[in-house]
């Protein structure tokens, strides 16, 4: 770049300069003057949100700017308004059903998670599920059943106090049918785990490799071992409900040429033997498992929330809810879309973030969007262990 033009270049950085210290002192006095309006509002117990004073806005500032920036203008008050919205949130206290709700058991629910409990899983003995449960509580009365489905109906119907169900694996992604099914259960998250997992290929004793025709697993391990299932293509692959019936299956077969893909401890239950350890493709292979209870529980230290909502097609739609959370310093840690099978290509956003609700901007958030949102739950806040 020639001098001319770095000298060009800096005094236009100059005049820039200046026109930010001057937005900067200005939007300085309008979040001032926004915090008076949400304690006026506090005061007389208005919403924080006001979308018709929002349009009047936008309507009378685009007057004064030019056609081919009334765009990027739209999208620079749109951001102004979400974030004198949340600093507003901090002198307004939303009233919902679910904030009173969400703050009744943060007050309620005892300081110790319990050790013993009657737990739904899916499968049989053996099963993943099984060893989180293991993982979650010192003692369990489990109750098996033969799929997701039957954890959640479990738990509405008040046959167990928790369920344990997998959500999404490190190699595999999300378990979708468990997503789906989240939308026509009610039930709240009390807690998650992180488990490794490493999956092995069972036989019966004496059965070798070489011997191997099919193989059963469960959808999930198939799709965690590819790697090694792709080098083996001579060998059939059979997908079961669980991969404990995987191992059981097997064991009650009165073939030799067959295999299991499941856990290391399938081995010893069902009295088969390794042929072959550690056949994920990834050594580092994590599958994160919700446990699920019907009523709200929030536990000391519980630094997560899960919320499922839809939106409307409207443009900005998701960009508009998620600078809520931006605004408020809130961190995104998963966002999953499902279609909701209305056939108008509606989708259903699965949120988690990083929060406590018994900060009152967080809880007037989720208030804020439980009164605004159509179809809004709020899914539970709790921690994870590993």
């Amino acid at each position: 770049m020639t001098s001319e033009k770095e000298k060009e270049l800096a005094a236009l950085r100059k005049e820039i300069d200046g026109i930010d210290d001057r937005m900067a002192a200005l939007f300085n006095d309008r979040m001032r003057l926004a915090g008076e309006i949400g304690r006026v509002k506090a005061e007389g117990g208005g919403a924080v949100a006001d979308f018709n004073r929002e349009k009047s806005i936008l309507n009378r500032v685009a007057q004064g700017v030019d056609a081919d920036k009334l765009t990027y203008m739209k999208q620079v008050f749109g951001t102004l308004f979400d974030v004198s919205k949340a600093y507003q949130t901090g002198f307004v206290d939303t009233d919902s059903p679910i904030g009173r709700k969400i703050a009744e058991a943060a007050a309620s629910t005892p300081a110790e998670f319990p050790v013993r409990a009657t737990v739904a899983c899916q499968g049989i003995e053996g099963a993943y599920s099984m060893l989180a449960c293991e993982k979650l509580f010192a003692l369990s009365d489990i109750m098996y059943f033969k799929d997701w489905n039957g954890v959640f109906n479990a738990i509405e119907k008040g046959l167990c106090r928790y369920g344990i169900l997998p959500i999404e694996n490190s190699t595999a992604g999300s378990v979708n049918t468990v997503y789906d099914l989240i939308l026509s259960h009610k039930f709240y998250v009390v807690r998650t785990v992180s488990m490794r997992i490493k999956h092995s290929l069972l036989a019966k004793k004496g059965t070798s490799l070489q011997d191997v025709k099919e193989i059963y697993s469960h959808e999930q391990a198939v799709v965690q071992c590819s790697a090694f299932l792709s080098a083996h293509p001579e060998i059939k692959v059979s997908v079961v409900e669980n991969t404990a019936v995987a191992a059981r299956t097997v064991a009650e077969s009165g073939r030799a040429d067959v295999a299991a893909i499941s856990s290391p401890e399938c081995a010893e239950i069902y009295g088969l033997a390794p042929i072959a350890s550690g056949v994920q493709n990834a050594d580092e292979n994590y599958t994160r498992f919700i446990c699920i209870s019907r009523d709200l529980e929030i536990y000391p230290n519980a630094d997560r929330i899960s919320l499922v909502m839809t939106l409307p097609h409207v443009t900005g739609s998701l960009n508009k809810l998620l600078s809520k959370f931006s605004s408020l310093g809130l961190n995104l840690t998963k966002l999953e879309s499902r279609p909701i099978g209305t056939g108008d290509f509606e989708f259903a956003f699965y949120f988690d973030f990083e929060g406590d609700v018994r900060k009152e901007e967080v809880r007037n958030l989720i208030s804020e969007l439980s009164l605004s949102i159509e179809n809004f739950s709020f899914l539970g806040c709790y921690s994870e262990i590993r």
